[in-house]
């Protein structure tokens, strides 16, 4: 006999999404599992921003649902969405680029010592604390002084993944960490996802790229202009069949059939005159 099947750590369910006339998210669901990546691929304009707004708490779904291991879960505000467990790394980073590496995975929730007037910050514990967790990660950095500027784009983003899973993330999404990557260091970073992955973490990956998507993906939900091209478990969907999707290839079908009973219709006219 099977055991059932837990809860997913979060289900998202026909969520919507309006600007004015403009439809930006219309019934999308899926699903995110502790110790799993679910990929969002799609274009521009396909509503990427819009699904990470909603689920970082900076939006509120005009319908549908969330819910976090099995239960409702409102998200007001981005501070909810933090306590909730989610945390969000946008492609901008959110770090001060001449600051050191440990000033920028403590900023705004730095590490203090003594009390009253003599409470002061931690430089010592957040030094060897941010060595540490970056070790967890399987990243040795040479010198947590060094300016974070000085870092490769994947190694940045190392640091903010790091710093998420420290400050208590369950849920980490992951907002085109690799568009403005090299192919060896989207490479980087896509090893860190898998390592995220790996301490029990569940992972959103959005992504417009169905090559780094599919080996480290274990889902995949698919939009277009605001609408759900799918969502499908890995082993439902080929990588052909994903890109081939992710290129429009249902459209380009439509439109090539839309055009052979054109020719077919002029055809006939043609003949009859």
């Amino acid at each position: 006999m099977t055991e059932p099947e837990t809860a997913p750590l979060l289900e998202i369910r026909d969520i919507a999404k309006t600007f004015g006339s403009v439809i930006s998210l219309y019934g999308i669901s899926t699903t995110v599992r502790a110790g799993q990546v679910t990929c969002v691929l799609g274009d521009n304009g396909a509503g990427k921003s819009t699904f990470i707004k909603i689920l970082s708490g900076v939006y509120q779904p005009d319908r549908g649902e969330l819910f976090l291991d099995g239960k409702r879960l409102i998200l007001p505000t981005p501070r909810a969405a933090l306590d909730a467990g989610i945390a969000t790394v946008y492609q901008d980073l959110a770090m001060v680029p001449l600051m050191a590496i440990w000033r920028n995975f403590f900023l705004g929730s730095e590490p203090t010592k003594g009390w009253g007037p003599w409470r002061r910050f931690d430089s010592e514990t957040a030094k060897r604390t941010t060595r540490k967790e970056m070790l967890d990660m399987g990243i040795d950095i040479r010198d947590p002084d060094q300016p974070v500027g000085t870092l490769s784009g994947g190694e940045r983003q190392s640091v903010a993944i790091a710093r998420a899973v420290y400050f208590g993330a369950r849920l980490l999404i992951l907002d085109e960490p690799t568009s403005a990557l090299g192919v060896k260091q989207a490479g980087v970073v896509l090893k860190y996802i898998v390592q995220a992955r790996d301490r029990g973490l569940g992972v959103i990956f959005i992504t417009h790229n169905p090559h780094h998507a599919y080996p480290v993906g274990d889902r995949f939900l698919l939009l277009n202009r605001g609408r759900s091209l799918g969502d499908f478990a890995k082993s439902e969907i080929p990588l052909p069949e994903l890109t081939r999707l992710m290129a429009g290839g249902a459209e380009l079908e439509q439109l090539a059939h839309e055009l052979e009973r054109t020719s077919v219709g002029q055809e006939m006219l043609e003949d009859i005159s």
